[in-house]
């Protein structure tokens, strides 16, 4: 009996002592993450949590950011090694101004995500019904939020004014104080407070006929750090994919999460199911291009489309297997 209790005990010690040896050797990657409690975003996170980079050899330094926009200069100062949750536009004009920055994988497809929001007791009932003296929330310059809030104004004649409010408990709470008249989130943000009545939809992303297929987010790296530590970022990229892959099968990802939300875990599953499919976070979907930069031109993200040649250097996505 005492060797069968001793053993089990052994074989942890070792395993701990073995993930202790990894992570004393590994390579450290400071990662910005917009948005940083969004599910969609929380590939770096859990994935530490399961262990999966530091198996890779990798450990994250992760920190959260008000949106796209701060994210994206913490990637061009070298503050940052990669940044999560760029809005591809953004991205691309960063790129096209010659800032050192490359994408290295798809983040999200489409934008069914993001929602906008009133309190329960306003007089709106459509984002159409607002006026031009209304205000209309989205995160940072650059962001998904931002480029869905321009889409409202230009495609579907939208009248309140875009203006940038940080992340969504920011934004939540000046639109419940009256300080903005229409809020913005992404789930899970808020699904608590839309159940109970407190506030209601007049809008999500996907009513911006343009955006549906798109891949309107990347994950991007600093390039001369991509130049630099490529072995590191093949394994970042490989920890990556199977962070994703853990997330949508592995019930541990629901709990983690559940927890560190402080939301109900069917609640958390639900999101995940209805508003963040496992294809839309693939990181190899690269879709709807022309579209993307169509539209990056007519909201003024982009004087022109990216070359050929210019695509072909700002996407540098390692191949799955790699």
């Amino acid at each position: 009996m005492p060797m069968r209790i001793a053993l089990p005990s052994m074989v942890l010690a070792l395993a701990s002592v073995a993930m202790v040896s990894v992570a004393s050797g590994a390579d450290t990657v400071k990662v910005a993450i917009g948005q940083i409690d969004a599910w969609a975003n929380q590939a770096p996170t859990l994935g530490m949590k399961a262990g999966i980079f530091q198996k890779h050899g990798i450990v994250l330094e992760t920190f959260g950011t008000q949106g796209a926009g701060e994210t994206l200069q913490a990637v061009i100062s070298g503050s940052a090694d990669i940044g999560i949750g760029i809005g591809t536009a953004g991205a691309m004009r960063a790129f096209a101004r010659g800032a050192p920055v490359r994408a290295i994988a798809a983040a999200y497809v489409g934008v069914g995500d993001q929602y906008w929001y009133v309190p329960a007791n306003s007089p709106l009932q459509r984002l159409t019904d607002a006026t031009e003296k209304q205000t209309m929330a989205y995160s940072t310059n650059g962001a998904t939020s931002h480029v869905i809030a321009l889409g409202f104004v230009k495609q579907l004649g939208v009248k309140a004014k875009p203006t940038a409010t940080g992340g969504p408990p920011a934004t939540y709470t000046m639109t419940m104080t009256g300080q903005i008249d229409i809020g913005w989130a992404v789930v899970p943000f808020g699904l608590a407070e839309l159940q109970a009545g407190k506030i209601r939809v007049v809008a999500r992303g996907p009513e911006v006929p343009t955006l549906r297929n798109q891949t309107i987010r990347v994950q991007v790296a600093n390039a001369n750090a991509l130049k630099e530590r490529k072995d590191v970022m093949v394994r970042f990229m490989r920890a990556y994919r199977e962070s994703i892959d853990w997330m949508y099968s592995n019930p541990l990802a629901v709990k983690y999460y559940a927890e560190t939300m402080k939301q109900p875990e069917e609640l958390v599953m639900m999101q995940r199911d209805q508003y963040n499919p496992k294809d839309a976070l693939s990181p190899d979907r690269l879709s709807d291009l022309d579209q993307v930069m169509a539209d990056a031109v007519e909201m003024k993200f982009l004087d022109a489309p990216l070359t050929k040649e210019q695509l072909a250097e700002f996407f540098q996505i390692p191949p799955p297997g790699t």
